[in-house]
């Protein structure tokens, strides 16, 4: 138990580095589509972690456009629950341009039956998340609200 604190204690050392949050730029933000923070997908047994790496080009000619397409920086990787903190803690600090928020959903088309183990999982993202001072965005199939 006293190596888990410390674990979780030395992930958010590393967190800290990046600045809190920016409630003007994240809060405009109406579609996962164009989130650029990282964000996670709850499902039953694991999480899915969304980050979107930053442009190496520092120039604003392109961005977005077919040459420079925000999807090409975006990286998915499967996580289990266990290695959520030290997933999010080895993003790179420029992955972050909101600070320190992370949007959070539940996974689409659960059917009726797997929505309990779901529920779990998102109850213990979010206490992960909180743990390694994180602030939670959490998202719903029809849009943004802070919880």
């Amino acid at each position: 138990m006293a190596q888990q604190r410390q674990e979780v204690e030395s992930q958010r050392e590393q967190l800290d580095m990046i600045p809190p949050p920016s409630k003007t730029r994240y809060l405009a933000v109406h579609s996962l589509d164009v989130w650029e923070n990282p964000y996670v997908t709850v499902q039953a047994n694991m999480v899915t972690l969304h980050v979107t790496l930053a442009d190496a080009n520092p120039t604003s000619l392109g961005v977005g456009g077919m040459m420079r397409p925000m999807g090409a920086r975006r990286e998915t990787l499967n996580v289990s629950m266990d290695k959520l903190g030290e997933a999010l803690a080895s993003i790179p600090r420029d992955a972050w341009p909101y600070g320190r928020v992370a949007a959070v959903e539940e996974a689409h088309n659960v059917p009726a039956s797997g929505r309990p183990q779901v529920r779990r999982t998102m109850e213990a993202t979010m206490k992960t998340l909180g743990d390694v001072g994180i602030v939670v965005y959490e998202w719903n199939e029809s849009g943004p609200g802070i919880k």
